[in-house]
């Protein structure tokens, strides 16, 4: 209860004052008795000669010019701390009580965390990693969650837990680096079964799935698993690894593999394809690759495994001979700004043109202040070589300073320049610029799977997923799943972390699937089926444009919807002094896209009508007891 304002007094008021034997009793019981009086009062002191002064409390109020005062209560008996909590409640300050005051002693986040652990438990992960509860699942558990919130290497993430409630949920307070190396062990022992269950659930036996294959340099890996880039990069002795990841058509991750080498050589990944697809009952596998994986030379290759299809993407001047060389293609688009035929230069295969035009404004605009600036430093050139005429500057001299400017634009074909001693003249090639900007935001994906077994929309959305399971596993830029750095220092390490890494992005696609109408970037997989943002993402849907859902709550990216939810705290609080006070518990109240957002991951289904559909063996609060 607020105090009055101002704050007025009765003429009966100090027998009730004085009655009062403590401070909070005046704040609960006097304050309604004073709230219709019109006359203000105040504390007054008066100083004594040889005495302590006299404490009094008065009443004032003007009659006309005059202002007079009366006398009240007397309160120089009153203890110090007593009478400095009337002033205040005078002076409308709400009076504090130390031994009633409520304090948080600290506030650990925590609804990042539940999020993470209820996705886990909706999908059942922890069922398919062990029958029953132990510490290295809970290690697993805290390692895989660690890696979705704070990602970093394993030996880091002990003090990370504490810095959340996972600790405190699954109860791995303590680790040390030891605990990390024999819980990857036991994780790793338990590959074959899990990924066995995943593709039970995710793959139909007989049918299809993709392969994504990328690769990097890593640190820490063992020498006798990696080998050196050489050629391949100006970095000498560092070790590289080439990981392959199966999906479903979805992108929904089923397993993970990895050996010694560069993406430059893929001689091995044709028969790694070939155990897959005889372990798990395929019928054909598709490796997806980008354009430096999967280049002309590895597509011959696969072209001898009738099992075996791809998908992968044309480079730009690929591109721009396809559709300005002496066999032209013309791509006549739809309303999904796709558009497919076939070449004499790729026979057997499908060209799947993507239109983003959002995409091809950027680059026409980027392109024409490239060109503006370039035309600004060449006609300084001009001008100086122009100037030097009893000095006349050499050709050599002009071509060098000609040559850093079309170095630092690299807009050089795009110009005709005539260089002699003494003389320089350019001319912009307005035939070449046309011919390139209509060019601008198209893609043209390559494939060998026909239409009836793989869509034109499925086929550029499985080669656009590979952006995402190299984040996942490469990790060099992406902002969700940082595989890197890797400390690891023996081989089987080495895979226990990328399958952990595989874990954590299976949790992360699940929880992307159940949080789509959240997520500012995502659609669910089905309602992205045949729409325009299908094969042009980078076009903002609405709610990119407007960053709210139909429901009037704010769209997030993911990244900042787990930061939203870890705003979610968990208090611990204290009644009274911090000796003997009386401690309790409290959460933070939910906000309302917090509130969507657990009903949203609570109603999801990842597994319907399969094998592990929901929570078995689960409790309904949160991970399994």
């Amino acid at each position: 209860m607020s105090p009055c304002k101002p704050l007025h007094v009765p003429m009966h008021v100090p027998m009730q004052i004085a009655a009062c034997p403590h401070v909070s009793d005046i704040f609960f019981f006097t304050i309604p008795t004073l709230s219709y009086i019109d006359v203000p009062m105040y504390i007054a002191t008066v100083p004594n000669r040889n005495s302590k002064p006299t404490v009094l409390l008065r009443e004032t109020w003007r009659e006309g010019k005059k202002v007079h005062k009366r006398t009240l209560a007397n309160l120089t008996s009153w203890p110090e701390g007593k009478i400095e909590a009337l002033r205040k409640l005078l002076k409308d300050e709400l009076p504090v009580d130390s031994e009633r005051t409520v304090v948080v002693e600290r506030s650990i986040p925590h609804g990042h965390v539940e999020a993470v652990l209820t996705a886990i438990r909706k999908t059942g992960l922890e069922t398919m990693i062990s029958s029953r509860r132990r510490r290295e699942e809970d290690l697993v558990i805290a390692m895989l969650a660690t890696r979705l919130l704070h990602p970093d290497s394993e030996p880091h993430t002990a003090g990370l837990w504490r810095t959340t409630t996972l600790a405190e949920e699954l109860g791995v307070d303590r680790g040390e680096e030891g605990d990390f190396h024999a819980t990857l062990d036991w994780l790793l022992a338990k590959q074959g079964r899990v990924e066995k269950i995943l593709a039970a659930q995710r793959l139909s036996e007989g049918g299809t799935a993709f392969y994504y294959v990328t690769g990097n340099t890593y640190d820490g890996l063992p020498r006798a698993f990696s080998k050196s880039l050489q050629a391949q990069t100006r970095i000498e002795d560092r070790p590289t690894l080439v990981c392959g990841m199966l999906t479903d058509p979805k992108g929904c991750p089923v397993a993970v593999d990895a050996y010694p080498g560069t993406t430059g050589d893929l001689s091995l990944v044709p028969h790694m394809v070939e155990k897959l697809r005889a372990r798990f009952g395929l019928e054909h596998v598709v490796i997806i690759g980008d354009r430096r994986t999967l280049n002309h030379l590895q597509i011959e290759r696969l072209k001898d495994f009738p099992h075996i299809g791809w998908i992968s993407a044309l480079r730009f001047q690929a591109i721009r001979k396809l559709v300005q060389g002496e066999n032209a293609c013309s791509f006549v688009f739809d309303g999904k700004d796709l558009a497919e035929t076939d070449s004499a230069g790729f026979p057997g295969e499908r060209l799947i043109a993507c239109l983003r035009k959002a995409l091809g404004e950027e680059r026409s605009l980027e392109r024409q202040e490239l060109l503006r600036a370039t035309e600004e430093e060449l006609s300084k050139i001009a001008h100086e070589v122009s100037q030097r005429a009893w000095r006349p500057l050499p050709k050599v001299e002009i071509a060098r300073k000609v040559g850093k400017v079309l170095s630092r634009f690299r807009m050089g074909k795009y110009f005709v320049l005539t260089i002699e001693d003494g003389a320089f003249s350019y001319a912009r090639k307005y035939e070449a610029v046309e011919c390139d900007a209509r060019l601008d935001g198209l893609n043209v994906i390559r494939t060998s799977e026909p239409s009836w077994k793989i869509s034109a929309e499925d086929a550029v959305r499985g080669y656009k997923d590979y952006a995402r399971v190299e984040r996942a596993l490469q990790g060099p830029k992406g902002p969700d799943l940082l595989v890197r750095p890797i400390r690891q220092r023996s081989e089987d390490h080495v895979r226990g972390h990328l399958f952990l890494s595989l874990l954590a992005y299976y949790v992360e696609w699940h929880m992307r699937q159940a949080l789509a109408p959240l997520v500012s970037e995502e659609e669910p997989f089905e309602t992205l089926r045949g729409r325009s943002e299908f094969s042009a993402p980078v076009e903002a849907t609405e709610k990119q444009i407007f960053e709210e859902t139909f429901e009037g709550l704010p769209a997030r990216s993911f990244k900042a919807l787990l930061a939203e939810m870890g705003t979610l705290c968990r208090n611990r609080c204290r009644i009274g002094p911090s000796s003997d006070g009386v401690l309790f518990c409290c959460a933070t109240e939910q906000t309302e896209l917090q509130k969507k957002a657990f009903d949203l991951l609570e109603a999801y289904e990842p597994n319907s009508g399969e094998t592990f559909a929901g929570n078995i063996g689960l409790s309904e609060g949160g991970y399994r007891p």
